[in-house]
């Protein structure tokens, strides 16, 4: 009890800069039209929480030290990510390796209490979550740095790993091998990571359009809302359980006159459509305005070939919705939904990848930059990354992820769904929903949640 009533200090060593345990080369490597996008380029923070586990293999271990040495072996084989990003010539991007600059930064810290009187990070507020990865000066979230750690140990013997990852070299996917791998060095389970990385960035890269550009949505009839520009912005992480999900798939199945449909309707299609209605009813959006629906659509197996298994680069595109403020508020959610389903057929198109990434290319070389509006949602999905079950570097996997707010997109635009924490039993078969928004615009947000929650029909 008395460690609740402490306040929470961290005991914080001297950074240390880990370097590959063997030679690797010295270069340039180019980065792809995705990877190249200057929206990407930030430190994307994630903290993954580790109870004590005596029993475990490395139980008895020192979980900095451990780590620090996998992580030294594990850069052998993705010493990119020991790199730093520099300008090329014709203005794209590209990874200088050179061994004796190179190197990851890392801290190791002791706090003074145990993982459960911070409830194991579930519901933790920024500033709080903010102590558990590595300071970055940068106010806009660059960093010279491409990768990032701080480990911090607990009374309990549990621990938090805190990784700092530029979006500009992995997106999810990428993210979760590279953190898989180190895992499997850290365990002793492997000599050297079983899926082998693989760089092959010039698969991705367009060309420049001759054509005038295409947006999705027009600048001049996006939606407004009064609550933005801000700079009060709440973060919030919204626990959604199984059967609150449930009930509004039966709700929407009724609603749905097509029984194909109703069979089909995923977790990621009808928290989407319903996301996006209570973000614009919350933000206040003007009816006549044009709001914007973006899903992150993995394209690794939909290429012609497809990439490589050990392809860690940014690999998606995104398939995009478009309605009118009031068409969102008035049609029925179902129809919203279906409207999400068939977007997401979009990349399977090749020509629609090529496109996107040319897309990317030709805004690259103009030099335009996408601008928060909130009139837009980014969705990107967590639940099939595995970083919760997967990822055991020798105490048992991970119990918790909690993600540190991204200044991408001015952080209003962004939405992650996120597997829920392990300890929750509640939570089984529920999603996290984590958003930032205008402070002002964030209680009428809490409210929408909340029906959701609630067990009578006809909520929506």
């Amino acid at each position: 009890m008395e460690n609740k009533k402490m306040p929470l200090s961290l005991d914080v060593k001297d950074v240390v800069i880990v370097k590959p345990s063997n030679p690797t080369p010295c270069h340039i490597l180019p980065l792809s039209s995705i990877d190249s996008n200057p929206d990407l380029n930030i430190l994307c923070h994630t903290i993954y929480v580790y109870q004590a586990n005596p029993d475990s293999p490395n139980g008895q271990l020192d979980p900095a030290h451990v780590i620090k040495e996998a992580l030294s072996k594990a850069l052998v084989h993705y010493y990119p990510l020991a790199g730093k990003i520099t300008a090329l010539d014709d203005g794209k991007l590209g990874i200088t390796c050179n061994a004796d600059d190179d190197g990851v930064p890392f801290l190791e810290a002791t706090a003074n209490c145990n993982l459960s009187s911070l409830h194991y990070l579930e519901g933790i507020d920024v500033p709080t979550a903010q102590k558990f990865v590595y300071d970055n000066p940068s106010k806009d979230q660059t960093s010279e740095h491409l990768l990032v750690f701080k480990v911090t140990k607990f009374q309990c013997g549990g621990f938090t790993v805190g990784m700092g990852l530029s979006h500009t070299v992995c997106d999810g996917f990428g993210a979760s091998q590279f953190y898989r791998a180190l895992s499997e060095l850290a365990s002793g389970k492997k000599c050297e990571p079983s899926l082998k990385p693989v760089w092959e960035r010039e698969r991705l890269i367009g060309t420049v359009f001759k054509e005038p550009l295409q947006f999705p949505i027009d600048k001049a009839s996006m939606a407004a809302s009064p609550f933005w520009p801000t700079t009060e912005i709440s973060h919030e992480c919204f626990n959604l359980n199984g059967e609150s999900i449930q009930r509004l798939k039966l709700e929407l199945m009724k609603e749905s006159e097509s029984e194909s449909v109703k069979e089909s309707f995923t977790t990621l299609e009808t928290l989407g459509a319903y996301v996006w209605r209570s973000r614009a009813r919350a933000l206040k959006l003007n009816t006549d305005g044009e709001t914007l629906f973006c899903l992150a659509v993995g394209v690794r197996h939909l290429l012609d070939p497809p990439l490589p298994e050990g392809y860690y680069g940014n690999a998606f595109v995104a398939s995009n919705v478009v309605l009118t403020v009031k068409e969102l508020d008035e049609k029925p959610l179902s129809e919203v939904l279906k409207l999400i389903k068939e977007s997401k057929k979009l990349p399977s198109n090749k020509e629609y990848i090529k496109n996107s990434v040319n897309m990317l290319e030709t805004m690259r070389k103009l030099g335009i930059r996408v601008q928060a509006t909130g009139a837009s949602v980014v969705l990107t999905d967590w639940r099939q990354l595995g970083l919760l079950e997967e990822v055991d570097f020798g105490w048992k996997g991970s119990v918790n992820i909690v993600p540190v707010p991204w200044n991408m997109f001015g952080f209003v635009d962004l939405c992650l769904f996120l597997p829920p924490s392990k300890l929750d039993h509640s939570m089984k078969g529920g999603v996290r929903v984590f958003v930032s928004l205008p402070k002002a615009s964030m209680p009428k947000f809490k409210e929408e949640m909340e029906a959701l929650k609630a067990s009578d029909e006809g909520t929506i």
